[in-house]
């Protein structure tokens, strides 16, 4: 009977000691998604023209300034985590009709800094491959005052991943998301505009574990002007710029899953964040090259990093229309 009470004890002690890893490392054991907030902008809810590939190079970095706690308190000040992904992209929309929408499909091959997977700062890894983005499906339609789209979009788990690891690059999951946004124009010449861009992700099991992210529900988007420069000698324009507020909101909507042995499967709280920033892109037509910046400063975090966003896009675009 002694013998067994003291397996029992034993037993009940290690569950604890799981327990305290998995928190420790987690940190309130937040886990984090794979969609990057900041990847949308103004007119978020429009697809680029049709019969045109764009060739891009995304630069997303993200400096955490505090972490907050349940009640939006800072839990710790001055975390000294700085977050960057970088790589290189497609995205490619053709003339193919589907509902009376345009087809398009895009991928990224990407690489991470000191990834970000819950609520821990102690998260370094060197530049890396991470997990890699494909979207099969874009449809989007065009009207004379509003733009709509619907996609479907999934985070392969190419990226490093050992559970309990500081080095990870990925996040050891497999994620699929439904998206679907507008961009509203509020004059013939589609030059003022408001757009919005829902997402949905619903997360699978970590990789060797059955600890599970909950689904994440993200908004972005903005209000903008875009202007027409001239030459004075041509009546078309020799570049556009677009810019204008923007901002993004991000709620996890169901509780992460984390099980731990004997005690059970752990629930953790949900955690949301805000922000608004600014964004401007300048696109040269005759060079058919552009280049974008955002920033958004974040407010309101509950259970989770509070800081700056910056996502820098540099990119080409081939045009296959037919003159």
């Amino acid at each position: 009977m002694k013998t067994k009470f003291n397996i029992q004890r034993q037993t009940i002690k290690s569950g604890y000691i799981v327990l305290l890893l998995f928190v420790c490392f987690f940190s309130h054991a937040q886990l984090k998604g794979g969609h990057i907030l900041g990847a949308m902008g103004l007119q978020s809810g429009t697809q680029t023209p049709e019969n045109t590939l764009s060739v891009y190079v995304p630069g997303y970095f993200y400096t955490a300034s505090s972490l907050r706690n349940a009640d939006g308190d800072k839990s710790i000040a001055n975390p000294d985590l700085t977050m960057s992904i970088t790589g290189a992209g497609a995205s490619y929309v053709s003339d193919f009709k589907i509902l009376g929408a345009n087809y398009g499909a895009t991928i990224l091959l990407a690489f991470a800094a000191n990834t970000i997977q819950g609520n821990s700062v102690d998260t370094r890894n060197s530049l890396a491959f991470t997990d890699t983005y494909i979207q099969p499906l874009q449809l989007g339609w065009h009207n004379k005052r509003a733009d709509f789209v619907f996609s479907y979009q999934m985070y392969l788990p190419t990226g490093k991943f050992d559970v309990g690891a500081s080095d990870n690059s990925g996040l050891g999951m497999f994620m699929n998301e439904l998206s679907a946004g507008t961009t509203l124009f509020f004059n013939d010449k589609k030059t003022f505009h408001f757009s919005a861009l829902f997402s949905y992700e619903i997360n699978g099991k970590k990789k060797d574990t059955d600890i599970k992210t909950g689904d994440i529900l993200s908004v972005e988007g903005g209000l903008g002007k875009t202007f027409y420069v001239m030459d004075g000698t041509n009546p078309v324009p020799k570049s556009i710029i677009n810019a204008g507020l923007i901002y993004y909101l991000q709620y996890k909507v169901t509780n992460d899953k984390i099980p731990v042995p004997v005690i059970g499967t752990i629930e953790t709280d949900k955690d949301r964040i805000g922000g608004i920033g600014a964004e401007v892109n300048y696109f040269h037509i005759g060079c058919s090259t552009s280049a974008g910046l955002r920033w958004i400063a974040e407010v309101n975090a509950i259970n989770r990093f509070q800081g700056n966003t910056f996502f820098l896009t540099l990119a080409h675009v081939f045009s296959f229309k037919k003159k």
